[in-house]
């Protein structure tokens, strides 16, 4: 990803996550989809299990809904692991379909793994923002960041961020999102202008969004209120056994995210004041002139008795009416027959 490529519109990242259920198979289709659907990255998530959980952590409340309750973290995250060869077979596919390949790193080898690999940036999940060692082995790497900040204040945010600068990421080089970590987020915990503080902390600062609610609407306003990458995840089928699918979008719900996405870039403008293209014609049509409004002798003066206002706009400003009240008629004028002077 090019700063170009993110100046020129919204970054939108289908995120495929775990949601391929450890099969590159399932993984080739959700690639397929999130090409079909406009997207312009899709994104997993690279991890060993015995580097990120220990064998007695706790899953999420999300996780326990939605995944065995007879086995652990560890042994539920350990299922959905992609080796090596995997990450070359979908880099590869992915490119194929234009789009560019993602993926989150969770501990140091997958940093690294991916660095190999070519990925264009690197996503630092919420759950690293206070991992010192983390943030520094991604600065060292020196590729784009692209950072979700859920879970965190903004003093945490900003010792992150100093992390990354200090370790040589330029600051045009990361992009901070506003996140929030709870699979579905509520929508009264969203805060969607926790999104304009981090901006406003970090001028200049590219911002977006990171989705977990239900449907498409949050990310859709996020957009509308200036965010320029949006990531949000997606499955084939929401019926399928893993810890997202039920809170990830399908692929008719992705496609309509990415299309309503376009067309509110579209609308957001350039925020210049002025007539458009499509409606200049509708000036002349739509404004008043200045009229008699019944018949006036050359040499009567105009007084409001005589004159009105009346459509089309190809006369003389109704915002002159002080200027012709009091004037004298250079000629006959007929009933809602244009003044002149």
């Amino acid at each position: 990803m090019t700063d170009c490529e993110l100046h020129k519109r919204v970054y939108i990242i289908a995120e495929a996550g775990v949601n391929h259920n450890g099969s590159v198979e399932l993984a080739k289709q959700l690639i397929d989809k999130a090409a079909e659907s406009g997207a312009d990255a899709v994104k997993f998530q690279t991890f060993k299990a015995e580097n990120v959980v220990s064998q007695t952590a706790p899953k999420a409340n999300y996780q326990k809904q939605n995944s065995s309750d007879d086995e652990s973290q560890y042994q539920m995250i350990k299922k959905l692991e992609l080796d090596v060869a995997a990450h070359q077979e979908l880099f590869q596919y992915t490119s194929r379909h234009g789009l560019q390949f993602l993926s989150t790193p969770f501990d140091h080898d997958s940093i690294d793994l991916l660095a190999v690999l070519g990925v264009p940036l690197l996503k630092i999940p919420s759950g690293e923002i206070t991992n010192l060692p983390y943030l520094r082995h991604i600065a060292r790497i020196g590729k784009p960041v692209i950072m979700s900040t859920g879970m965190a204040c903004l003093g945490e945010i900003e010792e992150a961020m100093s992390v990354l600068l200090d370790g040589g990421i330029d600051y045009p080089h990361i992009t901070l999102l506003h996140c929030n970590t709870e699979y579905p987020t509520p929508l009264s915990d969203v805060n969607l202008k926790a999104m304009l503080t981090i901006s406003r902390a970090f001028p200049g600062i590219r911002v977006g969004y990171s989705d977990h609610t239900h449907g498409i609407e949050v990310p859709i306003a996020a957009v509308a209120m200036g965010a320029r990458v949006i990531e949000k995840h997606f499955t084939l089928d929401k019926a399928l056994k893993g810890p997202d699918h039920q809170a990830s979008l399908d692929p008719i719900e992705l496609s309509s995210m990415v299309q309503a996405i376009r067309n509110i870039e579209q609308a957001i403008g350039s925020g210049i004041k002025k007539p458009s293209s499509s409606e200049t014609k509708n000036i002349t049509i739509a404004r008043r002139s200045i009229v008699a409004c019944r018949p006036i002798k050359k040499g009567q003066e105009f007084t409001e008795d005589n004159i009105t206002t009346k459509r089309p706009g190809v006369g003389i400003s109704p915002m002159r009416w002080d200027e012709i009240i009091g004037r004298n008629a250079c000629r006959d004028f007929l009933a809602d027959e244009l003044i002149e002077i």
